[in-house]
């Protein structure tokens, strides 16, 4: 069976989670990394705000909302 290859979490749909593997924009991962959001956290996808305008998500005990453009920068498996 192949490995599970990494996705953008944009594209997961409410419900959805994984692992966060890597992130793809230096800038963003500067400021997550700070927060304490690293790669090996639980990311699950809460919701998505009317209009798409933000996602809702919980990484490890952390509930943040995220653009569109940020959450495809994180790499989840």
């Amino acid at each position: 069976m192949p490995f599970p290859r990494a996705a953008a979490a944009s594209l997961f749909k409410a419900g959805q989670s994984g692992t966060i593997e890597r992130f793809t924009n230096e800038g963003l991962e500067g400021k997550l990394l700070d927060i304490g959001v690293r790669p090996g956290s639980r990311l699950r996808v809460v919701r998505r705000s009317p209009f798409g305008g933000s996602w809702y998500v919980k990484i490890d005990r952390q509930c943040l909302a995220l653009r569109k453009k940020e959450l495809a920068c994180i790499m989840v498996k």
